[in-house]
Parts: C-alpha cells; structure tokens; sequence
C-alpha cells in the first residue's frame, strides 16, 4: 500500500477495525467483493447496496469461483492464485467474464489483495457493465453517422447525375443572399458563362437591370403565383430574352429556388406545338368532343360527335342544348353539371345519345370543368361503346354446348371434370374471339394469344374450328 511518506500506517497507531466495520468500507469501495480461499474456493460474497443488478449471489459462498467464470476467464484467475502462491502481489487488475445460470453474464474488473495468513485473498470488482453499454451505444452511433454518410454520398450521386442529364436549365439560389448555390452545364450555357464561375456569384447580376433583393423577392413572389407564369427577364450577356420559373423548398433550415430557365422563343414553340397537337386531336380524333357553356349550350363540336348524332354541319348543333341529344335529358345534363362543378371532372358516366332522328347510341363521356376563364366552360369527351358492347358479346354466341349452365354441372359430374369443360369453354371463347378480331388472320391471332402457329391449328381442329375460311394462311 502506497502512503505517500506517511507514517500514520507503520506507526503502529491504526486501531482495530470491527468485522462489520471492514466488511462496510469494502462493500462501499467497490461494486462486488469477493474473499476467496487459497484453493479457488469463495468463502465469501460481499456487494453494495447500491447495486441492485446482481440481486442475491449468496449461493456462490463455498463453492469454487471457477463454476461462476466464462470458459475463458478461469485461466486468467489460476494465472493469478498462482502468482499469489509464489509470494507475489499482482499488479494490474484483471477483467474477469461472470455466468450464473448459463443465462447471465457480466463482465468485473477485479483487483486482488492478499487477505490473511492462510493463503486466501480479496478481490474488488468494479462493473463493466455501465461502461460496455456506453461503449455499445458509441459503436451504435459510429455505425448511424456511418450509414446516414453513405446515404448521403448515394443522394448526392443521383442528384449530381439528374442534373447532369437533364436538357432543362437548372439553377439553385440561396433566398437568403440571391446567390447561385449550384446550376447544370445547360444553364450555364444558357447564360454565356461556365458553372465554375458562376457558382458563388449574384444571380440578379446575370439580367439586365435587376438588383438583388427586388430579383430575389420577385423570384419569390413568381413562386406562390396562382397562374405560374413565371418571371421573364433578359440576360445580360446574350441580350435573350428569358422566362424563369421558381419554386421554393427548404433543406437544412435554409430557403431554396430552384430556377428552370427557358427561352422565350422556346417556351413560344413549345406552345404552338401544344396547340397544333391538341387541335388534331379535336378534328381527327375518333372520340366525339363538345364544349358548351355552364349552362349546358354547345359552343363547338368535331366531326365525331357530327357522326354519333348524325348532323351534317356543325352549323346545326352549334347554340342548341347538350340535353337534347341526351338519353334522359335534363337529368343527365344536371348530374354532369353538379359533379363537374363539385369536383372539377367526372369521368365514365353512361347513358344514351340521342340522334337527330330519334335513334339511341350506348356512349360513355367525360366532364371537365374549366372555370379559369371570363366565363365557365365544360369540355365534353364522349366514346361510343356499342361496337365494344357487340364485340364483348361476340364470344357469348358460341355452340349450345359452350353455353351451357355451368350450374347445372353440380351433382351429375365431379369438381375435376367441370372445371375441365368449363375451361374448354373459356379457351374455346378466347380463340373465337382471336380469330374473330383479326378476320380469321390466323398467323395474328395465333400471335394475340401467345401461342404458336402450330398450337393454335391444334386447338381450332380440337374445338371443330377449322371448317372457318382462313383469309390469313
């Protein structure tokens, strides 16, 4: 024992301490004390009060300490009794795994200490417990900041490939000074420069005539418009004129706009190519379209919906009302109407058109509501479904022993035998239909159904199907 110089300890004055007294300062010096015989045996268990997570290990007391070691501390533990049977004291202390019932282990850093003339000695435990947890909790965290890094790396990587390979003009600027945080090489080209120089720089000096603030908050203001047309602006260097579209969006605390830069002749192209694709579509499209106005009175109309009510001008249909072409008349048009209303569109409604001369026309049609104008429109997109109805119901009208109920299988023949028939039947169907669709063109039915030529003469020979014309060999 180290008493730094003092003599208080060989003097000869330190009392006698009481049984009680030790056995209290050593349960309060340490987690778990143990006094342990010469030969391996613990006379004695000793833990602080403190220290509720052992619970009662009173049942280790006369047993040898090597039954309540891991496998690969009792080395560790026979290395040391036998230094102390040589006389020495041993120097460093020792990490020692604990097992009590096979179940529980806990890991004690214990430090021996002769204690009597017998050979016996004293270990101190200190529990690692606390310390393995921190250290677990740390090795946790470690593997969390190393996975959160890669999933940063791999966002990174796709946001720097997305940029790279999109053709539109991309800029990112900091609301809070205006400038550019990152932008794509289409956009830099756009603006005559390069992204490295770029980069760091004002977005506002890149137009004519704009300061910073005022560009930066009109960005903004462009951003929450209703109508998104957008800012348009022209650049400083190249003198074109250009149409910003903002949008706002937050990352780390910190405001963003992303910018797609156009052209205004461009945008102007695009535009143009967007009318004359739609106005085909009205002209040569095969499903009937009308506007009418809120009220329900057509305004314009195609050459379908000429052709479904059988009208020879458009002159003729032009100011009169949708429901006088309608099944149910009025109550079509104020079903339409309300839930257009309501909900802006209202798809796949079903009913009847009426032609001029009183004729009925199965037809599915879709509303949409448009009340962004000066005064409401509806857009009409009206489908005959007659033709599909028929050729829906072509393949019902097949032999009588096709048709038959399968109902009226149940009781005079088995589970295995009707599921048979009727799997012929629907096979038999489906190639009818095949051979149907494509005017007994048996080389593309075969090819509709996913069958060989081969396979497919099999099956029309086995369903008696053969005796058909075949236009297509």
């Amino acid at each position: 024992m180290n008493s730094s110089g003092s003599s208080f300890w060989s003097s000869g004055s330190v009392p006698l301490i009481d049984a009680e007294v030790l056995s209290s300062i050593i349960t309060v010096a340490s987690d778990i004390a143990l006094v342990v015989s010469s030969d391996g045996e613990v006379l004695s268990v000793m833990i602080n009060p403190n220290e509720t997570s052992f619970g009662k290990l009173n049942h280790w007391e006369g047993r040898p300490l090597t039954d309540f070691l891991t496998r690969e501390s009792c080395p560790k533990v026979e290395a040391v009794m036998q230094i102390m049977k040589n006389g020495e004291i041993p120097s460093r202390s020792l990490e020692l795994n604990h097992s009590d019932n096979a179940v529980w282990e806990f890991p004690i850093r214990y430090s021996f200490h002769p204690f009597g003339s017998d050979g016996s000695f004293l270990m101190l435990g200190r529990d690692l417990r606390p310390i393995a947890e921190t250290q677990q909790q740390l090795v946790q965290a470690q593997m969390s900041l190393e996975q959160g890094y890669e999933a940063r790396r791999e966002f990174d990587a796709r946001y720097r490939l997305l940029l790279r390979s999109v053709r539109d003009c991309i800029v990112f600027i900091s609301v809070k000074d205006g400038k550019i945080k990152d932008l794509n090489d289409p956009a830099a080209t756009l603006l005559q420069s390069t992204r490295e120089d770029l980069i760091g720089s004002s977005f506002a000096k890149e137009f004519r005539d704009k300061r910073p603030e005022e560009f930066t908050e009109a960005l903004i203001n462009a951003s929450m418009s209703e109508n998104g047309a957008g800012l348009e602006v022209q650049s400083r260097r190249g003198r074109q004129r250009v149409m910003i579209s903002p949008q706002v969006f937050r990352a780390a605390g910190e405001r963003i706009l992303i910018c797609r830069l156009t052209t205004a002749e461009d945008s102007t192209a695009r535009f143009d190519n967007l009318s004359n694709n739609l106005a085909s579509v009205f002209e040569k499209g095969s499903d009937a379209i009308i506007f009418t106005s809120a009220a329900g009175i057509i305004e314009s109309c195609n050459d379908a919906f000429l052709d479904l009510v059988d009208a020879a001008h458009a002159a003729d249909i032009r100011g009169r009302s949708f429901a006088d072409f309608l099944g149910r008349g009025q109550i079509d048009m104020s079903v339409l109407v309300e839930n257009a209303r309501r909900t802006g569109q209202m798809r796949m409604y079903s009913t009847k058109l009426l032609n001029e001369f009183g004729a009925k026309t199965p037809v599915e049609m879709a509303v949409t509501f448009f009340e962004d104008r000066n005064e409401p429109t509806l857009g009409f997109i009206i489908r005959d479904i007659s033709r599909v109805d028929a050729m829906r119901k072509a393949p019902l009208q097949t032999s009588e022993e096709s048709s038959r109920n399968v109902m009226e299988l149940v009781g005079s023949a088995t589970l295995k035998e009707i599921v048979s028939e009727t799997t012929d039947v629907v096979e038999k169907m489906c190639i009818e239909t095949a051979v149907s669709l494509t005017r007994n063109n048996r080389v593309a039915a075969a090819e509709m159904l996913g069958l060989s030529r081969q396979s497919l003469y099999v099956k029309l020979r086995k369903y008696g199907l053969l005796s058909k014309d075949a236009d297509g060999e």
